[in-house]
């Protein structure tokens, strides 16, 4: 009994702060779990050392943009698209599959790479090898997650569930962004 009381505390808590101060703590918790799913995933392949530009990179991606752009995202989508709209969700899951996804994993595979240190060319690089692979199995893998988010998950939540999906999205990101690196280094 007192671990669920200690869990209905914290989410409390958690709801009390999402209601006054929604972006800070979208991003905080963006941060966090974005940190989080960085070192499961260096932990998986093996790594006696964390990376730490990996690190910084995942974290402060969390902090600036993991919680601000879908918190806006999500505010512009309940404003274009009010409950009158005809086949609501399904246009809600079309905007956010077909226009916010690729633009955000774009946003994500090049600052992610700009947060480490690369060059602006390296970044480049890097987004372009990475791109096709990521958005694609961003399609397949998590679509149907995030219309059950859509549907199902209220409007003050969406990118606290966007964030726990991604905390598994940042391992695999984060393991895409390795195997490319090491193949990379090997050719050097």
């Amino acid at each position: 009994m007192s671990l669920s009381k200690y869990v209905y505390q914290m989410l409390g808590s958690y709801m009390e702060q999402l209601h006054y101060h929604p972006i800070r703590t979208k991003s905080i918790s963006s941060c966090v779990i974005a940190l989080s799913g960085n070192v499961v995933s260096q932990y998986m392949s093996g790594a006696k050392v964390l990376n730490q530009d990996s690190l910084i990179a995942f974290g402060l991606f969390g902090l600036i943009f993991g919680g601000t752009v879908p918190h806006f995202f999500y505010q512009l989508l309940d404003r274009v698209l009010t409950e009158e709209t005809s086949n609501l969700y399904m246009k809600q899951l079309l905007i956010e599959r077909l226009i916010y996804t690729p633009l955000f994993q774009a946003l994500a595979l090049y600052m992610l790479a700009r947060l480490e240190g690369r060059s602006q060319k390296e970044s480049k690089q890097q987004l372009l090898r990475l791109y096709w692979p990521v958005l694609k199995a961003n399609w397949i893998w998590l679509t149907v997650l995030q219309y059950l988010n859509l549907r199902v998950v209220p409007p003050m939540l969406r990118v606290l569930v966007v964030n726990l999906i991604g905390f598994f999205w940042c391992i695999f990101l984060a393991n895409k962004r390795r195997k490319v690196q090491e193949a990379r280094d090997k050719r050097q």
